[in-house]
C-alpha cells in the first residue's frame, strides 16, 4: 500500500506540474522565446565598476570637494550641508557617491544612506548606526528603539566626531526635518550631502547651517557622444562615419541625461551595428525629450528599452517590482526565487541556476537594472532599480496583473478575472487587513512580506494554498503570527524567514516535500526538526547568522542528513555541536557545491575526533563537486588538518577561512595544478617568498588575502610573471600582536592587478627608500598602505614612507586612489595634501 501512495503522490506532483508549465507557456509565450547565454558585458567595467571615470563626474566632484574642505583647519568649523539637486537621471546619486569616497578619508566615520518618498526614518537612522564605528553594548536593545530613540541615539554617536554623512533622495522638507536633528553641529567640521528632485527641498537642507545648493546640469554634446560611443563600441572614436548622424539626433532626444544615454546605448549595444536598426530605435522615442527634459521623455526611453526585452526578461525584470524603493536585492536569492515560480528552464545543457544568473547578467547589460557589490571576479553580487525604472515596472505590473503590492500608502491589488497572482506587503494594518480578508487569495504563487511590524494583520496561511513561495524578510513580530496550516501549502518551493525573530521552526514543514530553498539566515533557530532530512529535494539549506558580513554558525548537523542528495548548498552548521554520525554524513552529498562550517573546540579531546571525520567529508567532497568553502571560528581553533586533504579538490573555486588560528605554514595541497582556485583567503604565520612562488603559479587566481602574524624584516619580492590574472590583494598584518612586512614587486608581476592591500614595515623598507614598485603594476586602481613602526622607527622616517608611496602613486598613469594609514599613531595621509589627522580608536 505504501508502494502505491508513493507512486500516486509522484502523479500528483507530475500534474501539478503539467499544469504550471501550460500556465508558464500561455502567459509568457514561452515557445517565443530564443536560446541565448548571457554574460556580463564587459564593456559596462567602464560605466560601474570604476565611476570615477564617468564622462563629466571629475570636474563637479573636485569642486564639490574642494568646497566641503574648505576651512577644516581654520577658525571656522562649523558643520556643512551640500544638497545635489536636479531631474531623475541627471547623475545626482552618482556624484554624490564620487565625492563621497573622495573626501571621506579626511573624516573620523562615514556613512551613506537612501531615503525613499515614504522613508522608514527609523530603520534609516539604525542603517547609520551600523556603519558607524562603536563599541557593540552601544547598539545593545536597538531592535526595540523607537524613531525618537533612534534619532538620540545617532547624535549622541557623533556628538564629538567629524563625521561625514551622505542622504540620497529626500522627497520632502518633512522628511528632512524629521532627521536632521540627529546630526549634531559640533565644531568639528562634520560635513552632510543630501541629494533631491525638489529645489524647495534643496533650498531647506542647505539653509541649516553653513550650506550650499549645487544644481545638476545636462552632459556637453561632446560628453553625451563619450559616454554614448563609449558604452556601444567601448570607445568614444570607433563609431563608423554612418551612424555618427543617427547618434546625433538619438543623443539630441536623450537631452543630456545620463540614465536616458545609457539606456538607449545598452539598448543598441545589444543589436546588429546597422544604420537601419537604429533609425528604428529612434523613430521608436517618443519626441517628448525634444521639448526638453521631461517624466514623459524619460518614461518614453526607459519603455522603449523594457519593451525590446525577450518575454522571458521582461517576467524577471517585472518580478523585481516585489522590493521597495532602493532595496538591494542579492542576486542568489532573486535567482532562487525565479527558478521557484517556475520561470527559468534548461536550456542548451545549461541548469536552471545558470539560465537564470544570465537573465540577471542581461538585465544588468542592458541598464535595467544597477550592477552592486560587484566581486574581484567582476561580476554583480547583488543588484537595484533605479528609481524612475521602478516607477515604470511597477506600473507594468500593475496593467498586466504580475504583482500586487500593499503597504505604506500603497495599494495596487491588480487582479484579472478577479485573482491575485503575487502578493507583496511591505506594511499591513486593520484597514489592509479588511481589505485582504476579502480578497481570493487561493490563486497567490508567491507571499513576500517584507519588514512589517503588523504581521499578525496578515490572513492565516491556510487561505494561500497555491504558493510556490513564501518570505518573511526582517519581520521581527513573526512570533505574533500564527504559521498553523504551513504543511497544507504542498507546492511550496521556497521558504524564508531570514532576518526574523524566529526561535523554532512549525513542525508542519517537515511535509513541504517540493521545497527546494530553506533560507533560516540570521534568525535564533540553533536546531532542526529531526523530519528535516525527509525533505529530500532541497537544494539550499541556509541557517547562518551574520555580523559585518561574516557568517556565524551554532545549528546542529541533522542526523540523517546524506539522504540529502540533492542539498547544493549549506551554511551555518557548527561541527563540534553536531554529531560524529552527521558530520560523517556530510560526506554523501554528492551534489554539494558550497559549504559554510563553524569550528569551535581549541584542540578538545571531542574536538580532535570530529576533526578526523570532517577531514574524512571534506575528502570525499573534493572528489564530487565541491566548489566554495568557508572555514568559520571565533577562536583559535586549529585547522591544520586541512593540511591532509587529499586527493587535490580539483573543482574548488573559492577557499576561505575566518578564525584567529594561524597555519604554520601553507598548506600542501594549495598548489598550481588546481587550476579552478578563484579565491583563496588565509592565514599564515609568516608569508614566505616561496609561498608567494607557488601562489603566484595558480591559472586561475583572482582575489588573494593572507593575513599574517609575524616581523618579517627581510625584503620580500613578487618575481616577474607572477600572478598572472590576480586583480585582488590584500597582505593584512593581525591586529592583536605586532606584525609588519616589507613587500615590492618586479616588473612583470600582477599583470592585472587592480586593488591592493598592504602593510609596510617602515624600518626595513627605509634603506631601500621606501620603494614599493607600483609602477609596475599597469592595471592598479586602488591601494590602501599600512604603516607599521617599530622602537627605531622615527616620525621623520614615517612621514618620508608616507610621501615617497604618494609620489609613486601620483607618477603612476592610472592616478589609482590611495590611501595611506599610520598604524601606531592612528594617523591618516591625505593623497591629495601634506596634512594628516587622527582618527578617534574604534572599539
Amino acid at each position: 500500500m505504501g508502494s502505491r501512495r508513493g507512486i500516486a503522490s509522484q502523479i500528483d506532483d507530475l500534474k501539478i506540474r503539467l499544469k504550471e508549465v501550460k500556465e508558464l507557456k500561455t502567459s509568457y509565450k514561452l515557445d517565443d522565446i530564443p536560446c541565448q547565454h548571457s554574460s556580463v558585458d564587459p564593456r559596462l567595467s567602464a560605466l560601474f565598476v570604476e565611476e570615477a571615470h564617468l564622462v563629466g563626474i571629475d570636474g563637479p566632484r573636485d569642486d564639490l570637494a574642494n568646497w566641503m574642505l574648505e576651512d577644516k583647519n581654520g577658525s571656522t568649523k562649523d558643520r556643512k550641508v551640500l544638497s545635489i539637486v536636479g531631474f531623475g537621471g541627471l547623475g545626482k546619486t552618482t556624484l554624490a557617491k564620487e565625492v563621497y569616497r573622495k573626501i571621506r578619508g579626511d573624516f573620523h566615520c562615514h556613512a551613506f544612506v537612501s531615503f525613499s518618498q515614504k522613508p522608514n526614518v527609523k530603520k534609516i537612522m539604525k542603517d547609520l548606526i551600523f556603519q558607524l564605528p562603536c563599541k557593540q553594548d552601544f547598539k545593545e536593545g536597538i531592535d526595540t528603539w523607537d524613531e525618537t530613540i533612534c534619532i538620540g541615539k545617532l547624535n549622541e554617536l557623533l556628538q564629538y566626531r567629524r563625521y561625514l554623512i551622505v542622504i540620497d533622495d529626500i522627497w520632502s522638507i518633512p522628511a528632512w526635518n524629521a532627521i536632521k536633528y540627529a546630526f549634531p553641529e559640533n565644531d568639528f567640521s562634520s560635513r552632510i550631502i543630501a541629494t533631491t528632485r525638489i529645489v524647495d527641498v534643496a533650498r531647506s537642507c542647505s539653509l541649516d547651517g553653513n550650506g550650499r545648493m549645487y544644481e545638476m546640469e545636462a552632459l556637453s554634446d561632446l560628453q553625451s557622444e563619450t559616454l554614448f560611443f563609449k558604452r556601444i563600441f567601448g570607445s568614444e572614436d570607433r563609431c563608423p562615419d554612418v551612424l555618427k548622424k543617427v547618434s546625433n539626433k538619438l543623443l539630441k532626444k536623450c537631452g543630456g541625461l545620463p540614465l536616458a544615454i545609457i539606456s538607449i546605448s545598452s539598448l543598441l549595444a545589444s543589436k546588429p551595428v546597422v544604420k537601419d536598426e537604429w533609425e528604428r530605435v529612434r523613430r521608436s522615442i517618443s519626441s517628448a525629450l525634444d521639448k526638453g527634459r521631461s517624466l514623459d521623455g524619460m518614461n518614453s526611453i526607459l519603455s522603449l528599452s523594457y519593451n525590446d526585452l525577450s518575454p522571458n526578461l521582461k517576467t524577471c525584470l517585472l518580478y523585481l517590482s516585489i522590493y521597495p524603493e532602493d532595496c538591494v536585492i542579492e542576486r542568489d536569492i532573486l535567482v532562487r526565487r525565479w527558478i521557484a515560480e517556475g520561470f527559468i528552464s534548461e536550456e542548451r545543457g545549461q541548469s536552471k541556476q545558470e539560465v537564470a544568473e544570465n537573465h540577471f547578467y542581461e538585465l544588468i547589460n542592458r541598464s535595467m537594472v544597477q550592477p552592486v557589490k560587484v566581486g574581484y571576479d567582476g561580476k554583480a553580487r547583488a543588484c537595484q532599480v533605479h528609481d524612475m525604472m521602478l516607477e515604470l515596472i511597477i506600473s507594468k505590473s500593475v496593467e498586466n496583473n504580475f504583482i500586487s503590492l500593499v503597504g505604506h500608502g500603497q495599494t495596487d491589488l491588480a487582479k484579472r478575472d478577479g485573482l491575485i497572482r503575487r502578493l507583496s506587503v511591505q506594511h499591513i494594518d486593520q484597514e489592509l487587513a479588511c481589505i485582504l480578508a476579502n480578497e481570493d487569495l487561493r490563486h497567490i504563487r508567491s507571499l513576500t512580506v517584507i519588514a512589517s511590524s503588523c504581521i499578525k494583520q496578515l490572513p492565516r496561511l491556510v487561505r494561500f494554498e497555491a504558493l510556490r513561495v513564501l518570505e518573511f524578510q526582517d519581520c521581527k513580530n513573526l512570533h505574533e503570527y500564527d504559521t498553523n496550516g504551513l504543511d497544507k501549502l504542498f507546492q511550496l518551493k521556497y521558504l524564508s524567514f531570514r532576518g526574523t525573530d524566529m526561535s523554532k521552526l512549525p513542525s508542519g514543514i517537515v511535509r513541504l516535500y517540493n521545497l527546494e530553498t530553506l533560507d533560516l539566515r540570521n534568525t535564533h533557530i540553533e536546531e532542526l526538526p529531526t523530519g528535516i532530512i525527509q525533505l529530500v529535494k532541497l537544494k539550499h539549506l541556509l541557517i547562518a547568522r551574520y555580523i559585518k558580513d561574516d557568517p556565524y554558525g551554532d545549528t546542529k548537523i541533522p542526523k540523517g542528513i546524506g539522504n540529502m542528495k540533492n542539498l547544493q548548498v549549506i551554511s551555518g552548521f557548527n561541527i563540534v555541536k553536531s554529531s560524529l554520525g552527521a558530520v560523517e554524513e556530510l560526506g554523501n552529498l554528492t551534489s554539494l557545491k558550497e559549504l559554510y562550517l563553524q569550528m569551535d573546540g581549541k584542540g578538545s579531546q571531542e574536538y580532535k575526533r570530529h576533526e578526523e571525520m570532517l577531514l574524512s567529508s571534506i575528502c570525499k567532497l573534493g572528489t564530487y563537486k565541491l566548489q566554495s568553502l568557508w572555514i568559520v571560528s571565533d577562536d583559535s581553533t586549529p585547522i591544520q588538518f586541512l593540511d591532509s586533504w587529499c586527493p587535490l579538490p580539483y573543482n574548488l573555486q573559492t577557499f576561505l577561512t575566518e578564525t584567529s588560528y594561524y597555519l604554520p605554514k601553507m598548506p600542501k595541497w594549495i598548489v598550481p595544478a588546481l587550476g579552478s582556485l578563484e579565491y583563496l583567503d588565509i592565514n599564515l604565520i609568516e608569508a614566505t617568498e616561496e609561498d608567494l612562488r607557488i601562489l603566484g603559479e595558480m591559472p586561475a587566481l583572482l582575489c588573494l588575502s593572507i593575513t599574517f602574524r609575524t616581523v618579517q624584516k627581510e625584503r620580500l619580492t613578487v618575481q616577474g610573471a607572477a600572478f598572472p590574472c590576480l586583480k585582488e590583494f590584500n597582505l593584512i598584518r593581525t591586529p592583536r600582536c605586532a606584525s609588519a612586512i616589507y613587500l615590492t614587486f618586479e616588473e612583470g608581476a600582477l599583470p592585472k592587478l587592480e586593488k591592493l592591500e598592504l602593510p609596510l614595515f617602515v624600518s626595513a623598507a627605509e634603506a631601500h627608500g621606501f620603494y614599493l614598485g607600483l609602477a609596475h603594476l599597469p592595471c592598479l586602481r586602488n591601494a590602501q598602505v599600512t604603516l607599521c613602526n617599530d622602537a627605531e622607527t622615527s616620525s621623520e622616517g614615517t612621514s618620508a614612507a608616507a610621501a615617497a608611496i604618494r609620489n609613486e602613486a601620483n607618477s603612476h598613469p592610472n592616478h589609482p586612489r590611495l590611501f595611506i594609514r599610520d598604524r601606531t599613531t592612528d594617523w591618516y595621509y591625505n593623497p591629495d595634501e601634506e596634512e594628516n589627522h587622527t582618527d578617534e580608536e574604534e572599539s
